[in-house]
């Protein structure tokens, strides 16, 4: 059975993933991207001259574009080449995060009273903790089992 040729290779061209913060890695420095038109670990091209760097997003917006940003290449290592633009609509702190475009929703307050917490929200959404249990005083699981703490008297009940 005769084999057919692979198609020829395309360019080895450079994808790395967007960081939480818009930026993307390459050549040891960091490129900014828009932020509404990225997520987090997309995959951009970078299409690079000796003094441009261009990132490319792998699929074309409804405009049919591919280019998401061009900056000038750094020079040396541990740049960051920032355009402050591409940040807008990023939350300010160091937790900001990129988006999909859409406006963040403003975080919903927790009512006062509730306990806050993983476990307690996962507790109060389980129908165990709606049953009602019974208490009693570890006295009687004593006296059900047939031992009692050690006390210094004896028990007016004893009959020895």
């Amino acid at each position: 059975m005769p084999v057919s040729p692979s198609p020829p290779a395309e360019p080895d061209v450079p994808l790395r993933p967007v960081g939480k913060d818009c930026l993307v890695a390459f050549g040891g420095n960091l490129y900014s991207v828009p932020a509404r038109r990225v997520h987090p670990r997309q995959l951009v091209e970078i299409r690079a001259t000796k003094s441009q760097i261009m990132l490319h997003s792998t699929a074309a917006d409804s405009n049919g574009e591919t280019l998401l940003a061009t900056h000038p290449r750094a020079i040396g290592r541990g740049v960051r080449v920032v355009e402050e633009t591409h940040w807008d609509g990023l939350p300010t702190d160091k937790g900001r995060r990129t988006t999909t475009g859409d406006v963040p929703q403003p975080r919903r307050e927790r009512p006062l009273g509730e306990v806050a917490g993983p476990l307690q929200a996962l507790l109060n959404r389980a129908a165990a903790t709606r049953i009602e249990v019974g208490r009693r005083p570890l006295s009687v699981y004593d006296e059900l089992t047939g031992t009692r703490p050690f006390t210094t008297r004896p028990s007016t009940r004893e009959t020895s």
